[in-house]
Formats: C-alpha cells, sequence, structure tokens
C-alpha cells in the first residue's frame, strides 16, 4: 500500500512539474522571465525533487521494518 501511495505522489509531481512548465512557457511568451523569476523556478523544481526524494526514502525505510 506505502508503494502505491509513493507512485500517486510521483504522478502528482509530474503533473504539476508539466502544469508548471506550461505555465512557464505561456508567460514567456507574453513576456520574458526575468533571471530572478527563472532562477526561483529552477530552485523550486529542484525542492520538490528533493521533497519527493527524501518521501520515497521515507516509505522505503518503513517498509524495510
Amino acid at each position: 500500500m506505502g508503494h502505491s501511495q509513493y507512485n500517486e505522489q510521483d504522478e502528482l509531481q509530474k503533473y504539476l512539474e508539466e502544469k508548471a512548465k506550461q505555465e512557464q512557457e505561456k508567460e514567456q511568451k507574453s513576456e520574458p522571465l526575468s533571471a530572478y523569476d527563472a532562477c526561483v523556478l529552477k530552485e523550486s523544481a529542484k525542492i520538490h525533487e528533493l521533497i519527493a526524494e527524501a518521501q520515497g526514502e521515507t516509505l522505503e525505510s518503513s517498509k524495510d521494518e
């Protein structure tokens, strides 16, 4: 059960990243992102990846016990 929950989180994460990418592309067409905004988006994506990894590791370690 824990594993399917991780898959759901993974799917949700991918969906949100794709949605953010589409929004970003839309905004870039109307007005280019400032260097600051681009940096914030990049760092935000990294943070989301780290959170997803950490959640995956917690699920894995709790499964082993």
